[in-house]
């Protein structure tokens, strides 16, 4: 059919074939940073020789892996050189301060991938194939690989969430962090109230990485952890700020609520919850990142969920916070979601 005729184009099985070679598009990225690609391209080894060399590869994968990442936007070609995107520069190459590189090693941990083996028996399910209780099963060594790798991800975010949290507050502040990970939204609050002191909670070999990013960030000695679950340790208190990070989203509502209930007992009146989530709109199909996490805690998790923001108000509020409020990061696609303990 002619343009312009009001005819709409022909299906195409295009979209299906690109789902279901999603695949060496992950595969091709893991390959290029195991390889240190990014890293000789940024230092102006552009040929395939010359990158072969440096990566101790062959010309013909090289120039095929480049091909393919030219192909999928994350390298440019020119002639028979290549260079990095505006994307690969930034966030791919070592020297960027920005470099997310890191992220791939947790994202390829069998805790992440190996359910999607499986997901067919996972819908059938409704749960993870995991044993256990999947990525949320006690000391699980995921955890450490989560607090080393995916740190650069989450460091643009603790800035903004530093200030959401502490707005209209002092600065002489007792602040839990819950299952610290990293620890660098904690941390980030104590370089933002010099005199805020932080109490990490999370798993005791989790907690080696948050102790040492406190000590880099010169915080030490405003920075206590306590090992062990958060469903199970005595957090001590009353504190000014509970910090609840990707959390929540790796439980069923009850449970939720039941958490956020002890969470409110160790606040001081007035004291204020700070969660960070994936927040789907109630469409659950948009903004797409938070929408897709809930496949993730599917296919990892025994219940989670990706929650909305009515269904985290109604959680906050049988636990008993007022003042609930969902604030988006400019920085990435989490919503920082806030309460008052009364």
């Amino acid at each position: 059919m002619t343009a312009g005729t009001g005819a709409k184009e022909a299906p195409s099985p295009a979209l299906i074939f690109d789902m279901l070679m999603a695949f060496q598009r992950s595969a091709a990225l893991r390959a290029a940073i195991e390889l240190d690609l990014f890293r000789w391209i940024g230092e102006g080894n552009r040929d395939t020789k010359s990158l072969a060399e440096r990566c101790n590869a062959s010309e013909r994968g090289i120039r095929i892996l480049c091909d393919f990442l030219t192909l999928n936007g994350i390298l440019v070609k020119e002639g028979t050189e290549y260079g990095h995107s505006s994307a690969s520069a930034l966030f791919l190459d070592p020297r960027s301060p920005a470099n997310v590189a890191s992220v791939y090693r947790f994202l390829s941990t069998p805790t992440i991938c190996e359910p999607f083996d499986h997901l067919a028996d996972i819908v059938r399910r409704g749960r993870t194939s995991l044993p256990g209780d999947g990525s949320v099963e006690a000391e699980n060594p995921a955890w450490v690989e989560f607090a080393h790798s995916m740190a650069p991800m989450m460091a643009p975010m603790a800035a903004p969430l530093g200030q959401i949290v502490l707005e209209g507050t002092s600065d002489d502040l007792r602040v839990l962090d819950i299952a610290a990970g990293h620890g660098l939204f904690g941390i980030e609050v104590a370089r933002q109230a010099p005199r805020a002191r932080v109490t990490a909670v999370d798993w005791a070999n989790v907690l080696e990485v948050a102790r040492a990013n406190a000590q880099k960030a010169g915080v030490a000695d405003r920075y206590e952890t306590l090992p062990g679950s958060a469903f199970d340790v005595n957090y001590g208190g009353p504190y000014d700020i509970v910090l609840l990070t990707n959390f929540l989203h790796h439980f069923d509502m009850p449970t939720c609520v039941a958490l956020l209930k002890k969470v409110h007992a160790a606040l001081k009146t007035s004291g204020k919850i700070a969660a960070l989530e994936f927040v789907p709109n109630e469409d659950r199909v948009s903004p797409p990142m938070a929408a897709a996490f809930a496949l993730t805690m599917l296919a990892t998790t025994p219940a989670g969920e990706a929650y909305t923001l009515p269904e985290l108000e109604s959680m906050y509020r049988q636990a008993g916070f007022s003042d609930v409020a969902g604030h988006a990061l400019p920085t990435g696609p989490h919503t920082v979601v806030t309460g008052r303990a009364v």
